[in-house]
């Protein structure tokens, strides 16, 4: 799967799986029908608990980018070209509202976060 995991960051670790997994899934590394590895098994790879990769593979599903069948597994979602970049696209406003919200509590003005996303970009 080459999935990087990092106990350091400050991100949980479910959510660095999820994040990885959904962006190699809209990039189309991943695709339709795939499936992705059983849970035990991702976790004692990853090395992570079985708790935490059963949330990033609940994360996917119900983002709907992957699909469970019972006793089968989970495999990557049948998405035209365009329902993933509307994937894509609402995964970005979701996390933007969140730091935009965060942004506006510093105090920074529009322009000044559009020059720091230029910056960083």
């Amino acid at each position: 799967m080459n999935i990087a995991i990092s106990n350091t960051s400050e991100k949980p670790i479910y959510q660095q799986l999820f994040e990885q997994l959904s962006a190699k899934i809209i990039k189309g590394e991943f695709e339709t029908g795939y499936g992705l590895p059983p849970i035990r098994q991702a976790a004692k790879e990853l090395r992570v608990s079985i708790i935490t990769v059963k949330k990033a593979w609940e994360e996917l599903d119900r983002c709907g980018l992957i699909y469970t069948v019972t006793g089968k597994g989970c495999f990557v979602s049948d998405l035209t070209p365009e329902e993933m970049l509307l994937k894509r696209d609402d995964m970005i406003r979701s996390q933007m509202s969140i730091d935009v919200s965060y942004y506006k509590s510093l105090g920074l003005s529009l322009d000044e976060a559009i020059d720091l996303i230029k910056d960083i970009y």
